[in-house]
């Protein structure tokens, strides 16, 4: 609880056995999470079955995507806050807090991964996805007229309930540019924004989305034609 407030952190999973047990046990750890939900979106291994033993709620999503598997925790968790973050150990559960401190004032508190004092060694945050993450987060906030953005696809956010309620029925996409989607439709929809600094560390595994520059490539053009699409059209 935070403040009288329940607390979801949401994990979207897809083949993270090595590292989804300490993630639910770190982030459930904290006296202001009230539960921790992990979406298995089709897994073939046992990230199922270790996040149960780890003391989570599992949920599947048989749509396969990044943004199917958000959209269901999204949809899933209980809390008044939810906070959506990565199973793979980029994250740190502390950092929650951050963005706690913020949620009375705001609708999504965003973090950011741009501070380098906060960017650990061996993290997945080269020049070409630091800078390209914060040139779609510019092009969004003057797009949009929205407030200072820098980092377009960090995964650890809070959501409240409220703002939960009104975008859901709003999504669209379910693959990785889903992020920015939410970003585009709480600014049309008026939501209070703000970014917070986060660290980000070095994940355990490999990436399923920027793993590859051109997987990277890929998901860097659908958010662009993405905003482009919301701004034009407003859907």
């Amino acid at each position: 609880m935070f403040q009288g407030r329940p607390v979801s952190v949401v994990f979207p999973a897809y083949n993270e056995e090595a590292s989804i047990a300490s993630a639910v046990t770190d982030f459930g750890s904290l006296d202001v999470v009230d539960e921790v939900v992990v979406v298995d979106n089709n897994s073939r291994d046992a990230t199922a079955r270790r996040a149960e033993a780890a003391g989570a709620r599992v949920v599947r999503e048989p749509r396969q995507g990044y943004g199917h598997a958000l959209r269901r925790g999204l949809a899933e968790a209980g809390g008044e806050y939810v906070v959506l973050a990565e199973p793979d150990g980029t994250f740190m559960a502390k950092d929650i807090l951050k963005l706690l401190a913020f949620a009375d004032d705001f609708d999504l508190v965003l973090g950011t991964r741009t501070t380098r004092e906060l960017i650990w060694h061996g993290a997945n945050m080269g020049w070409q996805l630091r800078w390209g993450n914060w040139i779609v987060a510019k092009l969004l906030q003057v797009l949009f007229d929205g407030p200072s953005l820098s980092d377009c696809g960090c995964t650890l956010r809070l959501i409240r309930r409220s703002a939960v309620q009104r975008l859901l029925p709003r999504f669209t996409v379910g693959g990785a540019h889903f992020l920015p989607e939410m970003v585009c439709l709480a600014l049309l929809e008026r939501q209070r924004l703000v970014e917070v600094p986060v660290n980000y560390r070095n994940r355990v595994g490999e990436s399923k989305i920027t793993g590859s520059m051109h997987t990277a490539l890929r998901v860097g053009a659908q958010m662009l034609s993405l905003i482009l699409r919301y701004r034009v059209l407003g859907r």
